[in-house]
């Protein structure tokens, strides 16, 4: 089995985080990449060969690939990215999910394979792939889509699946009602806690010939696995459920990305980062360990290369070389970090321009807050976010359903309020 990942659309769902990034390049953890994620499951599932499929904002999510994935030269495993192309027999960019994975065909066909593993890059979850081909073969199925049991008030919001006997047999996306027509066999764990409709988590196994024949030939205009790919193949072809029961997360908008992240602080996450079988890889970058001092720390990740004199940090993300200056408090935030560190002269040039410190100043109050890579937050600042500030978008910073979202090398002067 070979694997395609699918690098996402423009991604303005998560905007500002993706205003110079694609949504897999999208930094998490303080350390990682989102498409680190996909990866890291192939990789623990055996799975050595994978397309990571990219179109919009790729430029650093191409590059974090290259410096990340290597492999032995005596290995068969890669990495490869296959960028959007225009070519005579097709002038346009990807259209959709299946557009996509139609036009990188001609790259994926040389390499042998008797199923293709269909994978989003934007999701939170740790699933053993070969558990799922193992499931593809024993039911005899053309396709099979990984399922995760949902509530009633979830289902609106993703494409659900009707199961009989572990088949699909009919499929809607994103209902708004009549979903009691919409009720699968979950299971009696599932049932007790409400869960009673299976959703399509947007992963899918394919025999590779028959994926092969729906685009290029049934199905040569679909542009979309999800709206028309899937529901036409459920009348015409075996598609079988895989009920995955594990954690799950779809990071499609600023909350959830935000909230995802803060659940790694807990002291039992449900996305165990620190599980010897399902190691997380990302760049190996040769940074000091984090250095803190004077600080409280409450459920704390903090990353690589930190430098830390706050006075209080609380369910909070540290990212890679950050810096948080003295008497600062943060809550309920993710510090995305620095992509370098300033020198000892770079400091000194900006204090005489009076530019602030790459990093958080001093005597800051930071909560419910994102701070975006290489921002330069002055001294004295205070940032509350939460129900009580309305959506906004300015040059600094953004504004959704109460959290904000300071952009990417944004510089707040000493003294800047916002929500307090």
């Amino acid at each position: 089995m070979l694997s395609v990942i699918l690098g996402g659309g423009a991604g303005t769902r998560l905007q500002p985080l993706t205003t110079s990034r694609s949504k897999p390049a999208v930094p998490i953890a303080g350390k990682y990449r989102l498409v680190d994620i996909p990866i890291s499951n192939c990789l623990n599932s055996g799975i050595t060969r994978m397309f990571v499929l990219t179109m919009y904002n790729s430029a650093s999510l191409n590059r974090h690939i290259k410096n990340t994935y290597h492999f032995s030269a005596f290995s068969s495993a890669f990495v490869d990215i296959l960028a959007a192309e225009q070519t005579p027999d097709n002038p346009a960019w990807y259209q959709g999910t299946a557009d996509a994975v139609r036009q990188g065909l001609r790259h994926i066909a040389p390499f042998d394979s008797e199923y293709v593993l269909i994978l989003s890059g934007d999701q939170l979850y740790q699933i053993d792939f070969q558990e799922m081909l193992t499931a593809h073969k024993e039911a005899g199925a053309d396709i099979t889509i990984a399922t995760i049991p949902v509530t009633a008030k979830e289902a609106s919001d993703f494409g659900i699946c009707k199961i009989t006997d572990g088949m699909i047999t009919s499929f809607t996306e994103k209902p708004k009602s009549g979903l009691e027509d919409w009720v699968s066999d979950t299971g009696e764990e599932m049932h007790a806690k409400g869960k009673d409709y299976l959703a399509s988590m947007g992963i899918y196994i394919f025999n590779r010939q028959l994926l092969f024949d729906l685009l290029q030939e049934e199905h040569a205009h679909a542009t979309d696995f999800g709206k028309e790919i899937i529901p036409d193949s459920i009348e015409h072809y075996k598609v079988a459920s895989y009920q995955y029961e594990g954690y799950w997360e779809d990071i499609g908008n600023i909350p959830a990305f935000f909230h995802a992240n803060l659940a790694l602080t807990k002291d039992l996450p449900e996305f165990n980062l620190f599980d010897n079988n399902r190691t997380i890889y990302t760049r190996a970058r040769m940074l000091p360990p984090a250095k803190v001092s004077g600080t409280r720390l409450d459920r704390t990740i903090l990353a690589d290369g930190c430098i830390v004199n706050a006075a209080h940090i609380e369910d909070s993300i540290i990212g890679i070389r950050a810096r948080v200056g003295h008497d600062t408090t943060v809550m309920c935030a993710y510090i995305m970090g620095s992509d370098y560190y300033e020198t000892i002269e770079d400091i000194a040039h900006a204090q005489e321009h009076g530019v602030p410190q790459l990093g958080i100043g001093n005597r800051c109050f930071i909560q419910n807050v994102i701070i975006d890579k290489n921002c330069r937050i002055g001294d004295d600042v205070r940032i509350i976010g939460g129900p009580h500030l309305a959506d906004d978008d300015s040059t600094l910073f953004t504004i959704k359903e109460g959290i904000v979202v300071i952009k990417k090398g944004a510089v707040l002067p000493n003294g800047f309020t916002l929500g307090a």
